[in-house]
């Protein structure tokens, strides 16, 4: 029998033994940066798909019942897809419509006795530009509340109680994108900049993998936001917690090197902390002391692990894992200074577009080689597993929210709900340093004339250095 390392390659983080460049401490089959203890099912491979080009699926009820003509692989873009069945036809013009569908067993962990305290979490690694899930038939709402989820850039899961899964179930997936320019697009194309040049073809639908997981129902979420003061060797963690029956609970956190192995070795550092908690979601921000704390940086990349428990008053447990590291950035007139050292800068522009992330590794090693320290994903959301890459190879990051290309109201708010997404998944990792919130004038080319962009991109960049003040934050400079 294969190993779950063996099921799923495609996931693991993996290098060529002549790319010698790090020991991987923290293997983790999901593309994040907290490992959870419970098993999941990978749902990529073979999916139904079928091109609504009418848009009538919704009035037809396709996800009631649909005869499919094609197959499609997930992940992989729409675009691709079209091209095997018309490869005469040009790419969509003004909108698609698109309609993805599979059955799955019901998974082995679903028994009820290993069933028991938990849910069942369905995560969609990426897909959009607007999404919605039917799971047999019942359209589904995302842990944030929405039928139709918004973005393409981060994942988005949806909670399943034990009940509403059958010995064989069927999900079908709806995804819609358009030309519109006040979407978050970086260099995709759209209705104000058209193909050719620097702007690409669009790339929509099945992003990244999907994969269906057992969760607790009291748990803490796999997102963890770091700050370090690096005088006083502290660290703030942020986690969120995802309550369903309100009461009284701890948090306990253990910080190990990341060669101890947390099964035979004491930590470095614990603590615990007693909440009452009502049901619902929410943020805790938790302060640990790590004696004798060393640095992260290009030079020593030094990660630390940590192990993560929320304990409700039946003694169960919710454990994640993950990796952090010390590091202090800031700008002192004309200089960076990381560390409270001054440090030079030099970078190099990154546009990995659909390179695979074997592919992206190969980039990134070679980046590091040439001497370079810094890299700055251009204006994209990239695949996740990237960010850990650079926490372990030493490679500052320059990370930017994919502008929209027409300046609006819409625009703004749009902006700003995926500024907010890739915060929430990106602010683990010390190799980010810098944010850019815009490129250039792109999404903001009345910047002169209209004093509500110029208002909403101060105020982000307010809000960017009180909230999450391990970033500098570039407002629309390119």
């Amino acid at each position: 029998m294969k190993s779950k390392a063996d099921r799923y390659l495609n996931y693991n983080l993996t290098k060529g033994r002549e790319e010698g460049y790090y020991d991987e401490e923290f293997v983790n089959p999901l593309p994040r940066a907290v490992i959870r203890s419970k098993d999941f099912l990978l749902l990529d491979g073979d999916w139904n798909f079928e091109l609504d080009a009418e848009d009538k699926g919704l009035s037809e009820n396709w996800q009631i019942n649909h005869e499919y003509g094609h197959v499609a692989n997930w992940p992989g873009s729409v675009e691709s897809e079209l091209l095997k069945y018309q490869p005469d036809q040009p790419n969509w013009t003004e909108k698609v419509v698109v309609w993805y569908e599979r059955e799955f067993p019901l998974p082995s962990f679903a028994a009820k006795e290993e069933a028991e305290g938990s849910v069942f979490q369905l995560t969609f690694g990426a897909c959009g530009y607007e999404t919605r899930v039917w799971l047999n038939g019942i359209l589904l709402k995302t842990i944030e509340g929405e039928e139709v989820h918004i973005g393409e850039y981060t994942s988005f899961s949806y909670e399943l109680e034990p009940d509403v899964l059958q010995d064989i179930n069927r999900i079908t997936v709806r995804v819609a994108n358009s030309m519109d320019a006040d979407t978050t697009r970086g260099k995709q194309e759209s209705s104000v900049y058209k193909r050719g040049g620097i702007w690409y073809q669009t790339y929509s639908g099945a992003v990244r993998s999907v994969w269906i997981e057992a969760v607790e129902r009291n748990r803490l979420r796999s997102r963890l936001g770091v700050v370090s003061v690096v005088e006083d060797e502290l660290v703030r963690f942020s986690f969120t917690t995802r309550i369903h029956d309100p009461g009284n609970y701890q948090i306990r956190l253990q910080v190990f090197n990341r060669s101890q192995d947390p099964g035979a070795e004491q930590p470095i550092a614990q603590d615990s902390y007693d909440l009452t908690l009502e049901a619902g979601q929410k943020q805790q921000r938790l302060v640990i002391e790590v004696p004798g704390a060393q640095l992260w940086s290009p030079e020593n990349p030094h990660l630390y692990r940590i192990i993560a428990e929320l304990v409700d008053q039946n003694g169960r447990v919710s454990k994640i894992e993950s990796h952090f590291g010390l590091r202090k950035i800031e700008a002192r007139g004309c200089c960076i200074y990381l560390n409270n050292k001054e440090t030079y800068l030099d970078g190099i522009l990154y546009q990995p577009g659909i390179a695979s992330f074997e592919q992206i590794q190969k980039h990134m090693y070679a980046m590091k080689e040439l001497g370079c320290n810094l890299v700055r994903i251009h204006i994209a959301g990239v695949d996740p597993r990237i960010y850990n890459l650079a926490d372990e190879l030493g490679l500052l990051l320059w990370v930017e929210v994919p502008s929209p290309h027409r300046s609006s109201s819409q625009s703004r708010l749009n902006h700003n709900a995926e500024l907010l997404r890739m915060l929430a998944l990106i602010a683990t990792h010390p190799s980010v340093i810098i944010w850019s919130l815009y490129n250039e004038d792109w999404g903001a080319q009345d910047i002169a004339s209209n004093e509500d962009t110029r208002k909403y991109i101060v105020d982000t960049y307010h809000y960017m250095q009180l909230a999450f003040p391990q970033f500098l934050v570039v407002d629309n400079d390119g």
